[in-house]
C-alpha cells in the first residue's frame, strides 16, 4: 500500500487549487491531504520574511497524516516554493536566520517521518533578491540530496522559452531565478533551477507551472500518471 502523501501549495496559494490534484491521488489509491494553507497564510512570510507559519502546518499535517493512517513516513509532494520549504522541514538545524525564529520552534527532523520527497517545478535557487536569505539557508545547510534515507524527486516542465521581447514576463522571470531569460522552463521556473544535483531529476515536456484552463500543468491527470509512480515506490 502506498505511503500517504501530503501536499504543499507554491507561494501565495492556498490548498483549493490542489483540491483536484489531491483528489486524483485519493482516487489512485494513495491517501492525500493538501496542508490547508489559504493566501492569508503567507502574508507573514512577504518580503523575504520568515517561512516559519508554513513549516508549523507542514508539521501539523504530517502528524494528521501518520495518525490517521497508522503510517509512520509519509511522502511529500511540493509545488513551487513549496518544495524548498520542504528542505527546511526535512532538516534538524534551527531554522533562525529571522530574529523572530530565534525565540519560538525552528526545527523539525521531518527527514524522520519522510519517505520520498517530490518537487513540482521548485525553484532550488534564485538570484531574487527577497527570497535570497531563505534560499541560501537552504542550500548552504542541506545541499543537494542531504538526507540519504530521503528518495529526492524533482520534476521540471520543459513548455516556453524565454524571449525578451515575445515572452517577456517568463523571461524575466527565468532571469530573476537563474540570472539568464533565454532558457526552458515551465513559464516561471527555468528547468536548471527545478533540479538539484544527485537528485532524481526529470524533465517533463509541455508541462506549465500553474493550473490554467486548457493547459497541461504539474497536477493535471496525464501529467500526474509520469511521476505518480515515485509516490509508490516503484
Amino acid at each position: 500500500m502506498p505511503l500517504p502523501t501530503v501536499i504543499i501549495p507554491g507561494y501565495l496559494a492556498g490548498a483549493a487549487p490542489y483540491r483536484s490534484l489531491a483528489a486524483d491521488l485519493n482516487q489512485r489509491g494513495i491517501w492525500t491531504k493538501t496542508v490547508p494553507l489559504t493566501q492569508a497564510s503567507w502574508l507573514p512570510t512577504i518580503g523575504g520574511r520568515s517561512v516559519q507559519p508554513i513549516l508549523a502546518a507542514i508539521a501539523q499535517t504530517v502528524n494528521e497524516a501518520t495518525s490517521t493512517t497508522g503510517c509512520d513516513r509519509v511522502n511529500l509532494v511540493g509545488h513551487s516554493a513549496g518544495g524548498w520549504i520542504a528542505r527546511i522541514y526535512l532538516g534538524d538545524v534551527p531554522y533562525a536566520v529571522h530574529k523572530a525564529d530565534q525565540t519560538r520552534q525552528n526545527t523539525w527532523s521531518g527527514y524522520k517521518q519522510v519517505e520520498t520527497l517530490l518537487t513540482l517545478g521548485t525553484p532550488h535557487v534564485s538570484q531574487e533578491r527577497w527570497t535570497r536569505r531563505n534560499l541560501d539557508f537552504v542550500n548552504q545547510t542541506y545541499p543537494g540530496v542531504h538526507h540519504d534515507t530521503v528518495n529526492y524527486i524533482c520534476i521540471a516542465g520543459k513548455a516556453v522559452f524565454g524571449r525578451r521581447w515575445r515572452t517577456w514576463f517568463t523571461y524575466n522571470s527565468y532571469k530573476l531565478t537563474v540570472g539568464e531569460g533565454a532558457c526552458w522552463g515551465d513559464g516561471i521556473t527555468p528547468i536548471t533551477a527545478a533540479h538539484l544535483p544527485d537528485a532524481k531529476n526529470i524533465t517533463l515536456e509541455g508541462v506549465y507551472h500553474s493550473p490554467k484552463p486548457g493547459i497541461a500543468w504539474y497536477g493535471s491527470p496525464q501529467v500526474v500518471d509520469q511521476w505518480v509512480l515515485y509516490l509508490r515506490n516503484e
